[in-house]
């Protein structure tokens, strides 16, 4: 095990009776009583067989009993596995295969799910989301290295799930350079844990990084209904609030319906997809502070730059590289841009993955002599600040020009009659693609399509204005609220071919 992961434990132990560590359903427990739930959950995963080098799939809300599985299983030399247990049944069996699991804790209400593991060979057991944890008759797969602490399943662009593999190391280094680099930070923080713990966001940032800093955290197992989250953050205190774009905008509108805002909120961070400036624009006058914007991967641990204070903020961009980082911007042909061009970001540090389980297919592809390809288009100023342009796999090429979604979505929600916008490409005979936007209008809006191409006509360039615009209810997004482009790319694929069949 990491030594200072270890150190971590032994201060836990010693914590005072009275040292806030997790806010929980409105009672603060202190570090001493998190750890005899550590404690206890590490005695019964020993004596049900769970050792070094195994893995352990946690299905679970955030919640202690989650957090102390953790730090439980990397006492013995493990690894977690945290999934999404709202997944489907498929892709967590898919995702249990692959991480070649020990066992599966899951929470009361998904007992049919355990029901259907079992029926698959995998063993499961229900647990209280405050422990103690039951005992679990395990299978013991393949032995790993025991420095991976975490492995994450994340589809990113392609939809295919991929294990990428997070060591204690990376999770130190991570958390050690976020706190080094982020200067509002003060003691004795109350940070907000409500973003969900199987995304890298939600279990580092949200919950390692108070714990290994000694900080308070409160633990929400779903941030729905928002005017709820908003009565835990005034009643914990929470001091700082990591969220996704999806998150802020749902607190704007509770506190818009007559919700009360958050008393000691001081920073409002928001990473995990791109900012719309109407969200950013909404905050301060609503939650009582600007929102700070942050960029990371799951394969980078996950923070890779943040605004560092909002005395240094630049608005539109995600701020300059946290320490530790090395970064090249490369054109297509490999080749390093020059300064303020865009390129795709290759990273090197400490915080970057060592690669994915059991591939060595796809670490050999991403990962080439110690360079991770982030896969993000990027441009930096002179002041060292990030701007993301968009996915490499996003791009829309329209006779030979390159248009990335993000403007033009950006654009397009300038309009004061659209909620939402999601732009990718169409083939066309002409010119190889054209771009399309899906559009969620604002309640009541008669804008139509071709108001949209006329406003959009005025601000961009001709190639990138919109040749198709379909409005819908809603956009499909992942569990943290990021607009899933490849559903909406497979959705288009769809109506071209039905098309194609009626008109023949």
């Amino acid at each position: 095990m990491d030594e200072r992961l270890e150190e971590t434990f032994v201060s836990l132990a010693k914590g005072a009776p009275g040292q806030r560590s997790i806010w929980w359903r409105g009672t603060w427990w202190s570090r001493s009583c998190l750890m005899e739930l550590v404690e206890g959950c590490e005695t019964t995963l020993a004596q049900s067989g769970f050792g070094e080098g195994q893995r352990l799939a946690l299905l679970l809300p955030n919640s202690p009993v989650n957090l102390a599985l953790c730090l439980a299983v990397w006492r013995l030399g493990g690894t977690v596995v945290p999934l999404n247990v709202q997944a489907g049944e498929k892709e967590i069996l898919r995702c249990i295969r692959h991480g070649d699991v020990f066992g599966a804790f899951l929470c009361k209400g998904f007992e049919p799910l355990a029901e259907a593991l079992a029926q698959h060979g995998v063993p499961s057991a229900v647990t209280p989301l405050e422990g103690p944890i039951p005992d679990m008759n395990g299978r013991r797969g393949a032995a790993e290295d025991p420095e991976t602490a975490v492995i994450f399943f994340t589809s990113g662009t392609t939809g295919s799930p991929k294990a990428v593999c997070i060591t204690h190391g990376n999770i130190r280094a991570n958390v050690e350079a976020s706190l080094h680099h982020f200067t509002e930070l003060r003691d004795n923080e109350v940070f907000l844990n409500a973003l969900p713990n199987f995304h890298t966001l939600g279990f580092t940032v949200c919950g390692m990084l108070p714990m290994l800093s000694g900080m308070g955290q409160a633990l929400v197992p779903n941030f729905m209904p928002a005017e709820a989250t908003l009565e835990v953050m005034r009643t914990a205190g929470v001091s700082v609030a990591v969220t996704v774009p999806a998150m802020v905008a749902l607190l704007q509108g509770a506190v818009a319906r007559g919700a009360l805002p958050p008393q000691d909120l001081h920073i409002l961070i928001s990473g995990g997809d791109r900012l719309p400036p109407r969200i950013a624009t909404r905050s301060a006058p609503l939650l009582g502070v600007p929102v700070l914007e942050g960029y990371g991967l799951t394969e980078t641990s996950p923070v890779v730059a943040v605004n560092p204070s909002y005395a240094k903020n630049k608005p539109g961009t995600v701020g300059p590289l946290i320490p530790g980082y090395r970064a090249r911007i490369l054109d297509a042909e490999g080749k390093d841009v020059a300064q303020g061009e865009e390129g795709t970001l290759w990273l090197q540090g400490p915080s970057v993955t060592p690669g994915y389980f059991r591939r060595p297919d796809l670490t050999g592809s991403r990962i080439r002599d110690g360079w991770f390809d982030t896969g993000d288009m990027v441009k930096i100023d002179e002041d060292g600040y990030l701007s993301i342009v968009g996915r490499v796999s996003d791009i829309i090429i329209v006779g030979g020009f390159n248009v990335y979604p993000q403007e033009v979505e950006s654009m397009l929600q300038e309009h004061p009659s659209v909620r939402e916008a999601a732009v990718i490409g169409v083939p066309n005979p002409s010119l190889g693609e054209v771009v399309k936007a899906y559009v969620v209008p604002q309640a009541g809006s008669r804008t139509t399509p071709r108001d949209l191409v006329a406003f959009c006509r005025e601000r961009l360039s001709h190639y990138k204005v919109p040749r198709m615009i379909e409005f819908v209810e809603e956009l499909p997004k992942s569990s943290i609220g990021k607009v899933l482009n490849r559903e909406l790319r497979k959705r288009a694929q769809e109506e071209t071919v039905c098309s194609d069949s009626t008109s023949s």
